[in-house]
């Protein structure tokens, strides 16, 4: 098997909306809660541990609909573009 190429990850623009809606809601969750969001969105993204989200609003539930990679890429996607 040759490994020599670049393999391509492609999301559409309405999964890219609704990571975002999921992210925006788990983000407010957090922030309800007294965290610092972006401190526990960092440390569930390098872990993958679900306790880094709260259960408030049912944002544990919805951070974990969404792959890491999906959220990376959409992430990267969005800084860069914006």
């Amino acid at each position: 098997m040759d490994n020599d190429f670049t393999r391509k990850f492609r999301l559409s623009d309405e999964r890219d909306l609704e990571i975002k809606a999921i992210l925006t809601k788990v983000y407010q969750a957090l922030q309800e809660k007294g965290y610092n969001p972006v401190n526990q969105i960092v440390g569930y993204i390098l872990s993958e541990d679900p306790t880094y989200i709260t259960n408030h609003n049912n944002a544990r539930a919805l951070i974990r609909k969404v792959d890491r990679d999906e959220l990376l890429q959409t992430l990267v996607k969005y800084y860069l573009l914006h």
